[in-house]
């Protein structure tokens, strides 16, 4: 593994009067008006229409069916052909909902030929939300990827009196759109093509809706095409080296995989999709890419089962921590200007052949780095993995930016940040921590204009609602959520990411929710992963249980109060969780409370949970200003040895404070 090279940043970082800091990266390409994201497709084919563009998944095997970027151009041309054929015309809106494949690529690039909208529908969506959709953004033709989701379409817009067509892609529908393309002459695409600019909508990216009804966010071709030719120089390793792969799993609704699917189509690298989540690791063995797009739930699942295997030696196990050890000290030591010192490489390559290179095998072989986003690693395992040889990307971006708007970089990758900004992108952090963006990428607004009132401002600032810092180099740190923050009684902010980033490391928890509005002190609920559990019951030589008894079992309460005092040594002890209840279910998409992006829905938590929540407060004492006997105004006079005493628990005051 090679160690960190000196690379100068770009990025500009200026102190305004008031102490708000804003960092700008002026490095930017300059870009025709008339281009659009189908213009950067068409380019590729022009400087080698022979390369192969994408290689796409032949049945249940390992073979991979190679498709030049002329062949993918070919079947782009013949598939907007048969949309035209079907009434799609410029400004239309389609939807499709399927799991990410080679067809969703294909309709993407068909549907933005045409100059129409390409509308995401989650597979996961109730039909209230479909219904919404395609009234909302008027969608003409839906493809669904089976006929149990095409019913899913038909009903709801059978529910909303919208007239849809709806078509199965199991049931033959991009055959039928060749052969339906057959009766439009290709100069019609052409026209439509050329019409584009860098002002037309591309798609309307409805967001998860964490904490309210999701907003359709219209992204245009500019949006995209300044992200991805702008940054080709910035990154070179995401697609204009030609032995760049990309293996896509993560979905085609979401902005960040849609973005590297334009990223690698434009570019020089090979493409590929994972449409099936079960066949992931066969289909990364034969893929072989060279960089991976994941959710950090997907590196601690990694390492928490490379954990969790070695947990059945005692030798083994030892073996493994100390490797683990090694790597976070490697990766540290990377940080310094000073060499690794030759005992460190030592150590770091006696775990190489022992530990490293099978987690490594895991990810093809060849995987040089992987983009994750979605949330916060943590530095211990952005640090183990990068001691590995894993460089861990972090980036920060919403959908109203097109995703990234800052991302560590191969040349720039500092553990801990979410990266220095993109060309072209400025990052403002204001005194009290909120996050302002502006730039090419930031959506020009929500499909209805009366959501952008205190969101998109009219000098082009986007307020993320985000929480963070930035140092003197433009590194960003993301701290929270300004709508997430909950305030306890005696007057405490705290910022839930704080402490629920670290426990999600934890190979018993599935996910964790900070409670604590208006309260005394802050509690947690916490859910098991189902999958770890038996593992680990086994490992402690424990008889298995199910996740219902699992939820109050002596030993998996003390390994989760182990880590809550852990997490608890880097806040204030006002910021402490002092509670927690284990639930005997898990927050999923079905149950409504995680989006589509999975991330928690708190609000629908807080009430299908009420119960479990006022559990944790209801040893609390709470204060009776009345003449009661016994009261704080008894005898009509203050007792101050309890208000004193009921005050230093609301405000969390240790003993003797």
């Amino acid at each position: 593994m090679a160690e960190t090279e000196t690379f100068q940043s770009p990025v500009k970082v200026t102190v305004l009067p008031d102490g708000t800091m804003e960092a700008f990266n002026p490095s930017t390409v300059k870009i025709p008006y008339s281009w659009n994201i189908v213009r950067l497709l068409l380019n590729r084919v022009k400087r080698n229409p022979d390369a192969t563009l994408i290689e796409r998944k032949v049945g249940l095997g390992y073979e991979w069916q190679p498709i030049t970027a002329k062949q993918f151009l070919d079947e782009v041309d013949s598939v907007a052909r048969g949309l035209m054929a079907l009434g799609l015309r410029s400004g239309d809106r389609m939807a499709v909902m399927a799991h990410t494949s080679f067809e969703w690529t294909l309709l993407d690039y068909a549907c933005w030929s045409v100059g129409a909208v390409n509308v995401p529908l989650y597979e996961t969506s109730s039909l209230a939300q479909i219904g919404t959709v395609l009234q909302e953004a008027d969608i003409k033709i839906a493809f669904a990827e089976n006929a149990r989701l095409a019913e899913a379409i038909n009903t709801a817009a059978q529910q909303v009196k919208h007239p849809c067509q709806v078509l199965s892609l199991d049931l033959g529908a991009i055959a039928a759109l060749h052969e339906a393309g057959n009766m439009v002459a290709q100069i019609q695409v052409d026209t439509a093509r050329k019409a584009l600019t860098m002002d037309s909508p591309a798609t309307i990216i409805y967001t998860s809706g964490t904490s309210g009804k999701p907003k359709g966010t219209v992204l245009t071709h500019g949006n995209f095409t300044t992200l991805v030719w702008g940054n080709m120089g910035w990154m070179p390793e995401f697609s204009r080296d030609p032995r760049s792969r990309l293996l896509l799993f993560l979905p085609l609704a979401h902005v960040y995989a849609r973005l590297l699917e334009v990223f690698m189509i434009s570019g020089a690298g090979v493409l590929g999709h994972a449409p099936n989540i079960k066949n992931l690791l066969p289909d990364i063995a034969s893929f072989k890419p060279t960089y991976l797009l994941v959710v950090p739930r997907v590196l601690e699942k990694i390492y928490n089962s490379a954990d969790a295997q070695a947990s059945a030696s005692k030798v083994k196990h030892l073996l493994f921590k100390r490797a683990v050890r090694t790597a976070i000290d490697y990766s540290r030591a990377l940080d310094y200007p000073e060499p690794v010192s030759k005992r460190l490489r030592a150590r770091r390559a006696f775990y190489e052949q022992l530990v490293y290179r099978k987690i490594m095998g895991l990810l093809g072989g060849k995987c040089g780095f992987v983009i994750s986003g979605g949330g916060a690693l943590g530095d211990r395992l952005g640090h183990f993995y990068r001691g590995i040889g894993l460089q861990v990307l972090e980036g920060y971006g919403l959908t109203e930016t097109t995703a990234p708007v800052t991302v560590n970089t191969m040349k720039l990758n500092r553990i801990g940040t979410v990266g220095a900004p993109v060309c072209s992108a400025t990052i403002r952090v204001t005194p009290e921590g909120e996050i302002w963006i502006k730039g090419p990428t930031v959506s020009p607004g929500y499909l209805k204009p009366e959501q952008n009132d205190g969101v998109f401002h009219d000098d082009g600032w986007f307020d993320s609602g985000d929480l963070g810092s930035m140092n003197e180099t433009g590194l960003l740190t993301i701290t929270g959520r300004a709508k997430e923050m909950l305030v306890t009684a005696g007057g405490k902010n705290v910022v839930p990411a704080t402490l629920e980033g670290p426990l999600q490391s934890h190979p018993l928890i599935s996910q964790i929710m900070i409670v604590g509005e208006g309260k005394p002190f802050v509690g947690a609920l916490v859910t098991l992963d189902a999958e770890m559990l038996p593992g680990w019951m086994k490992n402690k030589g424990l008889e298995p249980v199910d996740v219902t008894a699992a939820s109050h079992h002596p030993a998996i309460e003390a390994s989760i109060a182990r880590a809550i005092d852990k997490a608890n040594q880097g806040v204030s002890r006002a910021e402490s969780i002092r509670e927690f209840r284990i639930l005997p279910f898990d927050f999923t998409e079905a149950n409504g409370m995680l989006t589509p992006s999975m991330k928690i829905r708190r609000s629908v938590i807080a009430q299908k949970c009420a119960t479990e929540i006022e559990d944790i407060y209801k040893d609390v004492a709470q204060p009776e200003l009345d003449e009661k006997p016994g009261g704080m105004m008894a005898n009509g006079r203050a007792d101050l040895s309890k208000i004193t005493g009921y005050l230093k628990n609301l405000l969390s005051f240790p003993h003797g404070e």
